[in-house]
C-alpha cells in the first residue's frame, strides 16, 4: 500500500518506470560479452545507475513542481551516459545504443511528441560521435536508420500520450461539473425540504395563531371586567387580586404580541417598492426609541452618510427590519450602555448598522441567530431576525452580525441601490 500511494502522482510513475526501463535495459545488455579492450564492471554500473534513479524519484517526490527541470536534467545525463558507453564498448560496434529506445520512448510519452523527435536527433547525433571517436566510421547510414528507428515510434507514442491526457483532462472536467451538480442538486434537496417544512409550520402557526386569538381577547375582556369588579371593594384580599389580575394582563398582552408576530411571519406581505429616503427612515426609527431608551439609561447615538441616495425601498418593511435590530439591542443593554446606528454609501451599496456595547454573541449563537424559530430569550419568539433577514433579502440585499468581547455587537444590512424604474 505504501508503494501505490508513493506512485499516485503521474510524475512519480514515470520516474519510476524511467528507472526500470534504463535500469532494467543496462542490466540486460550486460549479459551480451565484450571484448576484452572494452570490457567494464557492467554489475557496478548497474547498481550506481540505479542508486542515481533512486535519487531522481526522490527528488521528484520531496519537491514535485520541480519536475520539469528535474527530468529534463535527468534526460540530459542519460543521454550523456549512453554515449559514454557506446564510446567506452567500441563505439558503432557497442549493442549499449539499444538503451537510446527506450531512453527516447519513454522522455516521449512524459514530454510529447515533438520532444521525443528531438531526443531522437539527438540520440543520432551522439551514437554518430560515439562512432566517429571510436573507430571505424560506419557512415551515415546507420544513425540515420537509428534515428528513424527510435524517432518515429517515440513521435507515435507521444501522440497517443498528449491524446490520452487531454481526453483524461476533459474527464477531470466533467467529473468536476456532475460533482458539483450533484452537490448543488443535493443542497437544492436539502433546502426544498426545510422550505416544505418550514411552510408545514408556517401553516400551522397561522392556524394556532387564528384559533388562540379568540381566547385571548376573552381573557383580556373577562379579566378588565374582573378588575372593575375588584376595584368596587376593599381589603387585603381585594389587593391581592388586584396584584394576581395585572399579572394575567401581562401574560394575556405577551400571547397577544407573540400571535401577532407568528401572523406576520405566516403573513408575509410581497414589498411595495417606492423610491424613499434611508437616512430619514433610520432616523425615525432612532427616534422613536429614543424616549424608551432614556429611561433604560441608554444613549441613541445617529450617524448618517449624506451620500446615501433616494433609492427604490419599502419603507414600512424596511423600518420593520432595522427596528428589529435596534430592539435586540435595547434588550442587550439592559444594564445601559451606547445603541448606535449608521447609514453609509459604499459605491452601489447601501449599509445600514445597528451597534450596542452590551455583552458579545458566542459563536455557537451566532451560528444560529437568523434560523427561525431560535431565540435564547425567556419569552421570545425566533421570529424578530430571521423576519429581518428575510426582508432584506427580499429587498436583494443580505445581513450580517460580527461581535467583539468589550465591544459589543454590530449588525449590519447591507442593500444594493435601486432606482424605483429599475424595480
Amino acid at each position: 500500500m505504501a508503494v501505490v500511494r508513493l506512485l499516485e502522482r503521474d510524475e512519480r510513475v514515470f520516474a519510476f518506470l524511467l528507472a526500470l526501463v534504463m535500469v532494467g535495459g543496462l542490466a540486460t545488455l550486460g549479459l551480451a560479452p565484450l571484448r576484452p579492450r572494452y570490457r567494464v564492471d557492467v554489475y557496478s554500473l548497474v547498481m550506481w545507475f540505479a542508486a542515481y534513479k533512486a535519487c531522481i524519484l526522490a527528488l521528484v517526490t520531496v519537491n514535485p513542481r520541480a519536475t520539469g527541470p528535474i527530468f529534463t536534467g535527468a534526460l540530459a545525463v542519460d543521454l550523456l551516459l549512453v554515449f559514454s558507453l557506446l564510446y567506452l564498448t567500441g563505439g558503432a560496434d557497442s549493442l549499449f545504443y539499444l538503451l537510446f529506445f527506450p531512453l527516447v520512448a519513454v522522455n516521449a510519452y512524459y514530454f510529447g511528441r515533438w520532444v521525443g523527435l528531438l531526443v531522437a536527433l539527438v540520440a543520432g547525433l551522439l551514437y554518430a560521435a560515439a562512432a566517429a571517436l571510436a573507430p571505424p566510421w560506419v557512415g551515415w547510414t546507420p544513425v540515420i536508420i537509428l534515428m528513424g528507428l527510435v524517432g518515429l515510434p517515440a513521435f507515435a507514442l507521444g501522440h497517443v500520450a498528449e491524446r490520452e491526457r487531454r481526453a483524461r483532462a476533459e474527464v477531470e472536467r466533467l467529473n468536476a461539473e456532475v460533482t458539483g451538480t450533484l452537490t448543488r442538486l443535493q443542497a437544492a434537496q436539502q433546502e426544498l425540504v426545510v422550505a416544505e417544512r418550514m411552510a408545514t409550520v408556517g401553516r400551522l402557526s397561522l392556524k394556532v395563531a387564528h384559533e388562540v386569538r379568540n381566547p385571548i381577547a376573552a381573557i383580556e375582556l373577562n379579566a378588565e371586567m374582573l378588575g372593575d369588579i375588584v376595584g368596587e371593594h376593599q381589603g387585603p384580599e381585594m389587593d391581592e387580586a388586584a396584584s394576581l389580575l395585572t399579572a394575567i394582563r401581562e401574560q394575556v398582552t405577551a400571547l397577544d404580541a407573540l400571535t401577532e408576530e407568528y401572523l406576520a411571519f405566516a403573513r408575509f406581505p410581497r414589498p411595495q417598492f417606492e423610491e424613499d429616503s434611508v437616512n430619514e427612515m433610520v432616523a425615525a426609527v432612532a427616534e422613536f426609541v429614543r424616549p424608551l431608551a432614556t429611561r433604560q439609561g441608554i444613549s441613541v447615538r445617529l450617524e448618517t452618510d449624506p451620500a446615501v441616495p433616494p433609492m427604490a425601498i419599502d419603507r414600512s418593511l424596511l423600518r420593520q427590519a432595522v427596528l428589529n435590530l435596534v430592539k435586540n439591542g435595547l434588550e442587550a443593554l439592559s444594564q445601559g450602555g451606547v445603541l448606535t446606528a449608521t447609514t453609509r454609501c459604499l459605491d452601489d451599496t447601501v449599509e445600514i448598522s445597528v451597534s450596542d456595547t452590551g455583552p458579545s454573541i458566542p459563536l455557537e449563537v451566532g451560528q444560529r441567530l437568523f434560523e427561525q424559530f431560535f431565540t435564547t430569550k425567556p419569552q421570545g419568539t425566533g421570529l424578530g431576525l430571521s423576519i429581518s433577514r428575510q426582508i432584506v433579502e427580499e429587498h436583494g440585499g443580505r445581513i450580517g452580525w460580527s461581535s467583539v468581547i468589550g465591544a459589543g455587537t454590530t449588525f449590519t444590512i447591507s442593500l444594493p441601490i435601486k432606482r424605483a424604474e429599475h424595480v
